[in-house]
């Protein structure tokens, strides 16, 4: 079996092992490649191993040998996955490998906001602190988590592991799902309600038609002034030009992300620069025992659907 690894997926640093997938067949590596260059790469591989990569029709028909799509990524809205059911493609995701670092990440991100970390840090390395006639100062207003009302939009492994976080905080949590669970310790309400009674809103749901641009002028009027908007799910989910409106006339009190809609962030993007806007790059997945884990996931789908026993199919 032929396989193509794009790398740039998933290693930054040379820092993962990737013997498992040679023991599978003959491997190739890429990494950023042109689409015609992508192309003419894979051209005649059996397997096509992925994140970011658009796998759609004109990427299938120049590559007519590929029986097997894999994404390093619990997401596959980057897959046409009617585009490779006409074909016969098995297409595996890996879930779960992130929960915990994502919700990690959901806290770090809000707690940054609430106590203005980053604002206090450069405050003392530029000698404030030094020339502070008080014990201690405060230029920086800072806000308690505990008590707060949190909502949960998406209630699959990330939301229920948030979940516990802001609990274990001791805030109020509140969920909206589709799927309403059985036996689940939170209040379950509707989206309409959870923007407008929630001091934070986490998104934890997929990309699909009908979540794309959940957030949007009609749903971010809801929201409390003192609201403040985690996402570190997918950037469709949010209209951002609305967002930064929101955030800049202060019709919210922040927001905190992890993914805008396009990526790498483009200079032109309405929320850079935005008011109270905290934006990492897509880091909620990266720490390193995180990228072993998504690495073996993703090794062990190919050698069971080699074995005649796929798993995590998707399509």
């Amino acid at each position: 079996m032929k396989i193509a690894i794009n790398t740039s997926a998933i290693s930054f640093t040379d820092d993962l092992d990737f013997s498992e997938f040679e023991k599978l067949g003959d491997v190739r590596y890429f990494g950023e490649l042109e689409r015609s260059q992508l192309f003419e790469f894979c051209k005649d591989v059996d397997a096509l191993i992925v994140n970011k990569v658009i796998v759609d029709e004109a990427l299938l028909s120049a590559c007519p040998n590929i029986k097997y799509v894999g994404t390093f990524a619990t997401g596959y809205n980057v897959v046409d996955i009617e585009a490779c059911r006409k074909r016969g493609i098995t297409v595996c995701n890996a879930p779960d490998y992130s929960t915990h670092p994502v919700g990690q990440h959901v806290f770090a991100l809000l707690l940054a906001l609430y106590g203005k970390i980053s604002e206090y840090v450069g405050s003392v390395n530029e000698g404030g602190w030094i020339n502070s006639k008080t014990f201690c100062y405060f230029p920086y207003p800072t806000r308690e988590f505990y008590g707060k009302t949190f909502g949960i939009y998406g209630y699959g492994n990330i939301g229920k592991y948030v979940a516990r976080i802001a609990e274990a905080f001791g805030a109020n949590v509140v969920i909206c799902t589709r799927t309403p669970p059985k036996n689940c310790p939170y209040r379950q309400v509707t989206f309409e309600e959870m923007l407008k009674i929630c001091d934070v809103v986490s998104l934890h749901c997929p990309l699909t038609p009908v979540t794309a641009k959940l957030i949007n002028r009609d749903t971010l009027a809801l929201m409390k002034r003192d609201a403040v908007l985690i996402n570190t799910a997918r950037g469709g989910l949010v209209d951002e030009q609305a967002l930064a409106d929101a955030l800049n006339s202060g019709a919210i009190a922040g927001a905190c992300l992890d993914t805008v809609a396009e990526e790498p962030m483009l200079k032109n993007n309405p929320l850079f620069g935005a008011k109270n806007c905290l934006i990492t790059p897509h880091i909620g997945w990266t720490p390193h025992e995180t990228r072993v884990r998504l690495l073996k996931i993703v090794a062990g789908n190919l050698k069971a659907y080699i074995d005649g026993n796929p798993r995590n199919v998707v399509s």
